[in-house]
């Protein structure tokens, strides 16, 4: 699938399926959206926003209040890319969101999966 495709898929239809694997391995929709909340700066609110106006995810990270300072922490291999080393800034941001994701998943304490 090329980036194009990725970046003007809307947002809310990839955010149920983040809560589907978090509830599948036994973490809730609150949590999915406390990652979101701290690595793009969004509140219950504005997040909501967006997923009512299918906003792709170019949109949603262009338009992002804040990304968390520490996203750099953010390491690791995700769909076989390091996310670290991924150069174009959009998929790098989308790719830390499916880590995050990712960690909830497999059981990583909320604390450690937002690097406090």
């Amino acid at each position: 699938m090329s980036n194009s495709k990725v970046f003007s898929m809307p947002f809310a239809n990839v955010y149920p399926l983040y809560i589907q694997k978090a509830e599948k391995k036994g973490r809730t929709k609150a949590e999915v959206d406390t990652i979101i909340f701290w690595l793009t700066g969004y509140d219950k609110q504005s997040l909501q926003q967006h997923i009512e106006q299918k906003t792709d995810f170019e949109t949603f990270f262009n338009q992002s209040p804040q990304l968390n300072p520490n996203v750099s922490k953010i390491t690791g291999v995700i769909c076989g890319y390091r996310v670290e080393d991924i150069e174009d800034e959009l998929m790098q941001k989308i790719r830390y969101l499916d880590k995050l994701i990712d960690e909830l998943a497999k059981g990583k304490a909320m604390e450690k999966i937002l690097r406090k």
